[in-house]
């Protein structure tokens, strides 16, 4: 038995969207939460795409096992691989110029764990008690916040607080933050869009991903309280325990959201 997976996922349109544009999947292997842009056309296409390309990318490493697999290498050319797809798309259908899509993706390897991350959904590990955000927004608020121009406090009122500046898009070569981490038994993962924390400040996370006795009820917690707090956006997360010597978790993906909905 090796380190191993316990994950569960959900996605809800939220209280004032009318679709979905999110998308997620799971598998032992991989964790994907991507957010389609709302403000372009057919964002769930965009999402579409990315959980598609990650999707084949974990369909391969099934066949062929992670072994000294370079983590971050594969996921940059998953994320290529779908701008490539979706530039295609965009010039077959001018609908789709400027569609485009938040990505969190992890890919997972006994303990190490490499991360993609573009845009503002967001990636936080609970480990011994204490919450830590993993990623850093590419959003213009970030941006400003890192300059020192203003303050955490003002960027969560600002009116351009959701102005990405890195995306997913049609056009153009995707620029994502790639790192590697050293997981740790025991430790707890949550991958969300912007639906969730957009509403539910840190504390409030912590709470419920501390709280809950499972990956499934975490999930069920966050969506319940997200759209108790308005619901503005769909909501899509991810919750994922990493458990040592653990029987093997199902090899079958999960896949929530828009992405779903094209399955069916």
């Amino acid at each position: 038995m090796s380190p191993t997976l316990r994950s569960a996922a959900g996605s809800d349109v939220g209280r004032r969207r009318e679709i979905n544009q999110d998308s997620a999947a799971t598998s032992p292997r991989m964790l994907a939460v991507a957010d389609g842009m709302g403000g372009h056309a057919h964002g769930e296409v965009a999402s579409t795409v990315a959980i598609t390309s990650l999707l084949d990318l974990d369909t391969q490493l099934r066949g062929s096992g992670l072994g000294e697999v370079d983590l971050r290498g594969v996921l940059r050319g998953a994320i290529e691989g779908a701008a490539a797809r979706l530039t295609d798309m965009a010039e077959q259908n001018a609908d789709l110029r400027g569609t485009g899509t938040t990505v969190v993706a992890f890919l997972v390897d006994g303990m190490r764990i490499g991360v993609l991350h573009l845009g503002d959904s967001r990636a936080y590990r609970l480990r011994d008690g204490e919450l830590e955000r993993l990623t850093h927004d590419h959003t213009l608020v970030q941006s400003l916040v890192d300059e020192g121009r203003i303050s955490e406090a003002e960027a969560a009122t600002h009116p351009r607080r959701s102005w990405l500046v890195k995306t997913l898009q049609d056009s153009g070569s995707p620029e994502p933050d790639l790192f590697e981490l050293e997981g740790s038994p025991g430790d707890r993962y949550l991958i969300c869009s912007d639906g969730v924390t957009a509403v539910l400040d840190d504390t409030q996370l912590h709470e419920i991903l501390a709280d809950a006795a499972d990956p499934a009820t975490a999930v069920a917690q966050l969506i319940e309280n997200a759209n108790a707090g308005g619901g503005p956006d769909n909501i899509t997360c991810i919750v994922a325990d990493l458990i040592e010597d653990a029987e093997p978790a199902d090899d079958t993906p999960v896949v929530v959201g828009a992405a779903a909905a094209t399955d069916d």
